[in-house]
């Protein structure tokens, strides 16, 4: 219960601004300004007891305390390291980033390229630290996760060994935030260890709140050129790079000075007037400063000859140290792979009016309830979650035809947690969506879960290309304007896991949790003494005798002998705890006893609930699959959002996912009294009901 409490508290925070980049989450509880001025005050150097300089923090595995590889670490402050020791010198360059004993480089390529924009840096790495002004052996840095921003402290002892660092440092040796970051990133993660092994992709994401997507150059769609001019008005990082075959063509230098296995940066897209025709150019900047491509359009190629001059004039202003320009179609056959990070108004600085449209949401797959599985597994692909996205708008300068114009959006479903679960063995999860256009019948209906009928009638318009095991899959795509359906799922059923998927979209996009909606409308027999026949009321009298009403064990009694007589429902009859499910439910004046009618008007919900359970139960077996709660629930007359039908799942099923009739009952009655007990508060049809402490401790207890 505490766990629900904190969520709803941090639902209410979020809603009223926390969590962005100028109001990040305090991780761990942690706040920067006021430990700092805790340890000024005390004259004492911070020791984070949340992240401890101890073997732990390293690793897990190779890493782990004993291991070779951790013998001789010694934690050491950068004022015991070197006599003078500096957060950033001159600003935060390529230079200050070497790699260490661990394998991150794709961090570090990351980090880097941070450099180059150091507006976006700024947010990674907050102004006014340093180890003269305020210094208190306390640092902090801020990543995006999943949503959201974070504020991450740590204290400054680094591991060393034989006194020098083990992992990132800078070519000097006295400059320090590198490591520092890489440490905050390592808290977040769980160990340094957790950082081995990933995609720049991923560092990108965390440093910018963006959503990546990934283009294979030998398969470029016809319209890259135009992707690529798009995003860098939209202020995206771009990059790029040549692949290698093997460790020995790492940095090795073309015939025509590109080297491979480099990150490089996308600065620019142009298209100038030559030779009477429009020639696709593009500025490509790599970090080291030199080293410059010297195809055609290089910066003294004879094409510039062809060019007017105050065409070329214009572009060498706009290029420094280490750009060029090259033709795209050399572009495009020169490099491997290209990378694009579509940034967040959140992240960017600029005013220019190209920014993307965010929707966010955060949800679960869960054994039982909400792990559906992919379209392969179609009797329980529909029990995923699905988001509904509306697009109005077309692209302003859409490509569809005038009667079917097209909307821009870029899916990425993102798996959570996984870096931090690595130690308990928990690996990526195999993940992927599909996406369908609602039919026009169908787009008033958002309250309701679209069942396994409409995927089997329904061919989706769009997918993510492949199942893979990534952090985020991502795919831009085209799609007319209309009513959109997305199902976020993994490959096979049952792999839980929390994810948060994301549309970016060019014009503003209504989005919705199908199913959000809850509500009840269970059956509610009207029953009169006359109703009641004389079977029923002599089975009932023999128990009551003449006081005329039956208690707690009397109920199981009674509904035991009924339902003795069912042959085609296999029950081992009600536990205690469901009766007083239905006490709860049924007793009007509070003596925990039911008279007659109240214990027919009982009867016939529970027979309702049995016809239900019987047609799940097909096998006979006297269970129902637990993913099947969610469309006997349906018939039940409940419509619950997934946060619910999850709880539902991990309350009332068995350990193999089944749920029993006893179980099953147990749960609608329980359902039914907490809906009419809210309604029976809500005097103004309001949707929100107070309580008082003592009101709260009885309804909840019951």
């Amino acid at each position: 219960m505490s766990g629900v409490a904190a969520k709803l508290s941090k639902d209410r925070a979020v809603a009223e601004g926390l969590g962005t980049n100028k109001n990040p989450v305090k991780y761990l509880n942690q706040d920067f300004e006021k430990l700092r001025a805790e340890c000024l005050s005390s004259k004492v150097l911070f020791k984070d007891d949340q992240f401890p300089a101890c073997l732990s923090a390293l690793g897990y595995r190779d890493l782990a305390p004993n291991s070779p590889k951790t013998q001789g670490i010694v934690w050491k402050r950068p004022t015991d390291i070197c006599p003078s020791p500096h957060f950033i010198v001159d600003g935060a360059t390529r230079a200050d980033i070497r790699q260490g004993a661990l394998g991150d480089c794709w961090l570090l390529a990351a980090i880097a390229c941070l450099t180059l924009d150091q507006d976006i840096l700024a947010r990674v790495v907050p102004e006014n630290q340093s180890f003269e002004k305020d210094y208190a052996g306390i640092f902090h840095f801020q990543f995006w996760q999943y949503g959201e921003w974070v504020d991450v402290v740590v204290d400054d002892r680094l591991p060393t060994k034989d006194g020098h660092l083990v992992f990132v440092h800078s070519a000097e040796g006295d400059e320090f935030w590198s490591a520092l970051l890489e440490k905050a990133y390592a808290k977040l993660n769980g160990s340094y260890e957790a950082l081995t092994g990933g995609s720049s992709i991923e560092g990108f994401e965390d440093f910018t709140g963006g959503i990546s997507e990934m283009y294979e150059l030998k398969k470029a769609p016809a319209d890259l050129y135009q992707i690529i001019q798009k995003a860098l008005k939209a202020e995206s990082l771009l990059g790029c790079s040549i692949d290698i075959t093997n460790a020995y063509e790492t940095e090795a230098i073309t015939s025509r000075k590109l080297v491979k296995g480099h990150a490089y940066s996308v600065t620019g897209a142009e298209e100038v007037p030559y030779k009477g025709q429009k020639e696709q150019l593009i500025r490509v900047r790599n970090p080291w400063g030199e080293v410059e491509w010297t195809g055609p359009w290089s910066d003294e190629a004879p094409e510039w000859n062809s060019v007017d001059p105050k065409v070329k004039a214009a572009l060498d202003k706009q290029a420094d140290d280490g750009e060029f320009w090259m033709a795209f179609t050399d572009f495009v056959k020169e490099y491997s792979r290209l990378d694009i990070c579509n940034l967040t108004p959140d992240t960017l600085t600029g005013n220019e009016q190209h920014k993307w449209n965010i929707t966010l949401f955060s949800n679960s797959w869960m054994r039982g309830s909400t792990a559906g599985g992919c379209l392969n597994y179609p009797a329980t692909f529909w029990t995923n979650p699905q988001f509904r996205i509306k697009l109005e708008e077309p692209d302003h300068d859409h490509d569809g035809s005038s009667d079917e114009p097209c909307c821009t959006v870029i899916v990425g479903l993102m798996q959570k947690n996984r870096r931090r679960q690595k130690k308990l063995g928990e690996e990526l999860l195999t993940i992927g969506y599909t996406l369908y256009r609602v039919p026009k019948e169908l787009q008033d209906q958002t309250d309701v879960h679209l069942s396994r009928d409409f995927f089997q009638k329904n061919q989706s318009v769009a997918r993510s290309d492949t199942f893979v095991n990534m952090r985020e899959v991502s795919k831009r795509v085209k799609l007319p304007v209309g009513d959109y359906l997305i199902v976020p799922s993994t490959f096979e059923p049952l792999k839980a896991g929390d994810f948060c998927l994301r549309v970016f979209s060019e014009k503003q996009a209504k989005s919705l949790e199908v199913g959000d909606v809850v509500k009840a409308n269970p059956l509610e027999p009207k029953v009169s003494e006359k109703d009641v026949t004389a079977e029923f009321k002599s089975i009932f009298e023999k128990v009551a005798g003449d006081k005329g009403e039956v208690n707690l064990k009397d109920i199981q009694t009674i509904l035991n002998k009924l339902l003795a007589k069912r042959t085609d429902l296999k029950s081992k009859g009600f536990s205690l705890d469901t009766c007083r499910e239905m006490i709860s439910l049924m007793d009007m004046d509070g003596t925990w006893t039911l008279n007659l009618v109240e214990f027919k008007t009982l009867w016939l919900k529970i027979q309702k609930y049995m016809e239900i359970f019987i047609k799940m139960d097909t096998d006979k077996s006297g269970t129902m699959d637990s993913h099947e709660m969610r469309a006997a629930l349906q018939d039940a007359g409940f419509s619950l959002n997934n946060k619910i039908q999850q709880s539902i799942a991990h309350r009332y099923s068995s350990v193999d996912l089944t749920v029993n009739f006893d179980a099953f009952i147990s749960c609608m009655m329980r359902l039914e009294t907490v809906f009419k007990m809210f309604k029976h508060l809500d005097t103004e049809n309001s949707g929100k009901i107070g309580f008082t402490l003592p009101e709260w401790l009885s309804a909840t207890v019951v």
